[in-house]
């Protein structure tokens, strides 16, 4: 019999007070990602800033291989939607790239200035814009709440349009938060504003996926135990809805080297992201 009750949940969604040497990031992301964004520039393989929206927010990073786009992944960053930007991730597109990939890379007008069915709608957008720019399949990818925001685009209420839905190929949601729910019990609620409309609304695990939706839920071995039971179930649902699902669990990565993969080229989370 195995019983489990959580009466902190701000400790159950905490990752820096839980992983050793979490003062490494974000500078461990950053200084690649400015090495990146700089090496794609002098090639004039990167075009950055690209407006979606009238917000000061809304822009994207779109970096290009050497040939002729083969289709595009779009990475969605996270940050509990409170914080971060495009900037900290761009070395992440490395592994897309390598592989004959465009990637995008939006950021977003954060909450409380904003509600998170609004970033849905946003991230919708951009999608749409940079879709337009690069033909081919499309693959989509977040970390933590972009895993959210990801998963949220192949849901029946997907902000995007018909046309847009129908080339995604493939979604890898990283360490997602799935089921919006547990996090009204949070501190960061305060300014997340999530109220039991909005989780049952904006909550993939909550929604039915579209047609032909496939998915696989990647989380790191050493996540908090949330992370990983937000990574299961959402797979688990869908499963039973008709989606094609999968699940990994990447050992020995927490939730901020679980990302790394993505700038290699020949990691297996780049491969899943691009397999056909």
């Amino acid at each position: 019999m195995f019983e489990r009750h959580i009466a902190d949940w701000d400790s159950a969604y905490a990752n820096g007070a839980n992983i050793a040497g979490s003062d490494r990031w974000p500078a461990a992301w950053a200084e690649p990602a400015q090495a990146f964004r700089n090496a794609l520039s002098v090639e004039g393989r990167a075009r950055l800033d690209i407006a979606y929206g009238d917000g000061p927010r809304n822009r994207f990073d779109l970096f290009l291989p050497k040939a002729a786009p083969k289709g595009l992944v779009v990475f969605i960053h996270g940050g509990y939607w409170l914080e971060s930007d495009k900037s900290t991730w761009s070395h992440l597109a490395n592994g897309a790239v390598g592989n004959g990939f465009a990637v995008a890379m939006p950021s977003y007008t954060q909450c409380p200035d904003i509600r998170i069915a609004g970033i849905v709608s946003e991230i919708g957008t951009a999608i749409g814009k940079a879709a337009a720019m690069v033909g081919g399949p499309l693959m989509l990818t977040g970390h933590s709440a972009g895993g959210h925001l990801a998963s949220r685009m192949v849901t029946t209420s997907t902000p995007l349009t018909a046309d847009v839905a129908r080339r995604i190929r493939h979604v890898v949601s990283i360490s997602g938060l799935h089921d919006l729910r547990p996090l009204m019990r949070t501190g960061m609620n305060k300014a997340l504003a999530i109220d039991e409309e909005e989780a049952l609304t904006e909550s993939p695990a909550l929604l039915r996926p579209m047609d032909g939706a496939r998915i696989t839920c990647w989380a790191g071995g050493g996540e908090r135990a949330e992370f990983l039971r937000q990574n299961a179930l959402l797979a688990n649902i869908w499963t039973g809805l008709g989606a094609t699902t999968s699940t990994v669990v990447e050992p020995d990565r927490h939730h901020y080297d679980i990302v790394d993969g993505l700038a290699d080229p020949a990691h297996p989370l780049t491969r899943a992201l691009i397999s056909e």
